[in-house]
């Protein structure tokens, strides 16, 4: 072989591949320069790629994974482009592109603003969130025309930002509509997921592109709506005032009895409450005593809670436990429970519901 011949070898591009050692790269361009692609050359395209022939600045045609021989037959879009009609036998010149068809996983997306909706509890309240998506590209000749253009290389970290912002768009649309109240948004991140991809889904396609999928990982309501829920929940635990006030002064008497005039400073200190809690009440019976007398306060009903099967059922009212001694679900030997019972008591000895019992039968005797 000539010293022509070998340079003209060398110039012709007979095997064409991409092997990707990045995680983020969408689309790579082959690094032809000058040199000709050879009339025959290998084309490997290899899963998670698809390549796309471009010549004359138009995209012809496009392979999907799989190996290919360079020719009239395999190339029907970009030889009717050249004017190929009966084949070829020189090299010709064509950009090839390499589209990255893998899922990338792992995106993140949140809140930049807090989001303003209208809760039913707490009224007007800001709502910040954070989670994952994944996307892929679908159409990657839609993806060339909208956002990769003529770049050798394009990476998804171009690409990340306005992703973002698409999704957090959605997002906070989908939460407005949603009508979900903020202490129940816990229990429906799943659904707002499926809400958000398919709102989505329309806009990602404009650009070759697929949501995968998305998740909501967190909502979280501003800091000082969070401090109020948590004293809220504290006065719940706490429940009865008089008695946990009673509590922590017993447990301060050992204390203060280590301390000299410590007893005597915390009956100072009983004393002023006691004072102080006669003050209020006798203002409160002057009230009383002034104000127009009006109805009496409805009286409240008692629900009991019933053990059935060995778990605890309820609470029902009194009418509602009726209907179960007439079904036989709840006998004089049932065990049951309100406020103010120590423990649980068998039906039928509790005075309000030994009632309920005159028309039922007793219980069998033991066989003997």
């Amino acid at each position: 072989m000539g010293l022509w011949d070998k340079v003209v070898a060398h110039q012709l591009i007979d095997i064409i591949q991409w092997v990707d050692e990045t995680r983020d790269t969408m689309v790579w361009r082959f690094p032809r320069y000058e040199n000709e692609i050879k009339n025959g050359a290998k084309l490997i395209v290899r899963e998670s790629q698809v390549a796309a022939l471009v010549a004359g600045g138009k995209l012809a045609d496009v392979y999907q994974p799989g190996t290919y021989t360079l020719s009239t037959p395999n190339m029907p879009i970009l030889s009717d482009l050249m004017g190929w009609k009966y084949g070829f036998e020189s090299p010709f010149k064509a950009e090839v592109y390499f589209v990255s068809s893998k899922t990338f996983t792992d995106r993140k997306w949140g809140t930049k603003n807090p989001i303003m909706l209208r809760d039913s509890e707490f009224g007007m309240v800001r709502l910040r969130a954070f989670g994952t998506f994944s996307v892929r590209i679908s159409d990657a000749a839609t993806f060339l025309r909208q956002l990769a253009g003529t770049n050798s290389a394009f990476s998804l970290e171009e690409l990340d930002q306005q992703l973002r912002d698409m999704v957090t768009a959605r997002f906070s649309d989908v939460l407005g509509s949603s009508k979900i109240p903020a202490l129940d948004l816990a229990g429906n991140y799943g659904q707002l997921g499926q809400y958000v991809s398919t709102r989505i889904e329309t806009d990602f396609q404009t650009y070759g592109l697929q949501i995968v999928n998305f998740y909501v990982e967190n909502i979280s309501l501003p800091p000082e709506v969070e401090a109020a829920m948590d004293k809220r929940t504290s006065m719940g635990v706490i429940g009865n005032m008089a008695a946990y006030t009673q509590f922590q002064t017993a447990n301060a008497i050992p204390d203060a009895a280590q301390n000299p005039g410590g007893l005597a400073g915390i009956g100072a200190g009983m004393a002023m409450g006691v004072n102080m809690a006669n003050a209020m009440s006798q203002g409160l019976h002057d009230q009383q005593t002034v104000a127009p007398a009006g109805p009496p306060p409805l009286q409240k009903k008692t629900s009991y809670y019933i053990a059935m099967n060995d778990q605890q059922a309820g609470p029902f009212e009194v009418s509602a436990l009726n209907d179960k001694v007439a079904a036989g679900s709840l006998r004089r030997e049932t065990l049951v429970w309100t406020t103010g019972m120590p423990q649980w008591t068998a039906a039928g000895s509790v005075p309000e519901l030994a009632s309920l019992f005159k028309d039922a039968p007793p219980p069998l005797p033991p066989r003997g």
